[in-house]
């Protein structure tokens, strides 16, 4: 971890936990939520990924399936952990279909928009299991 995000906290207050490194995700692919002044959509939220929030995802303009290579992104698929933007998962929450949120692995720069207490409502611990999040 660079020496610009070292020590960013979760929202639980403790130190921000690795979201996934299959694939490499953050806004500095880093396999953190960690952000700076240069991520303007605020990559702050860890997610497990479901094929609704995707779907979702794709019709408001932000494709997260198909792969873009230049930008080292693999394209994703239910079940995959990624650092998503507070405007996108709050649009998914807004319409009923936001993921569910690893929060030792969400950074609290995102709690400037959303508060803790919808957060909360998504918490989830990433079981070995993902077959619920393909649906």
């Amino acid at each position: 971890m660079s020496d610009s995000i070292a020590g960013e906290l979760n929202v639980l207050g403790g130190p921000l936990s690795g979201c996934g490194m299959d694939p490499v995700t953050g806004f500095f692919r880093d396999g953190t939520c960690a952000t700076g002044p240069e991520d303007r959509g605020s990559h702050t939220l860890c997610a497990v990924v479901s094929r609704e929030f995707l779907e979702h995802q794709l019709s408001i303009g932000n494709d997260l399936i198909t792969p873009a290579p230049h930008f080292r992104f693999p394209g994703l698929k239910p079940g995959d952990r990624w650092c998503v933007t507070a405007r996108n998962w709050l649009a998914a929450h807004e319409a009923d279909c936001a993921a569910p949120l690893v929060l030792e692995s969400t950074n609290a720069a995102v709690l400037e928009l959303i508060p803790l207490s919808i957060l909360q409502r998504y918490a989830v611990d990433v079981p070995d299991d993902i077959s619920p999040f393909e649906g």
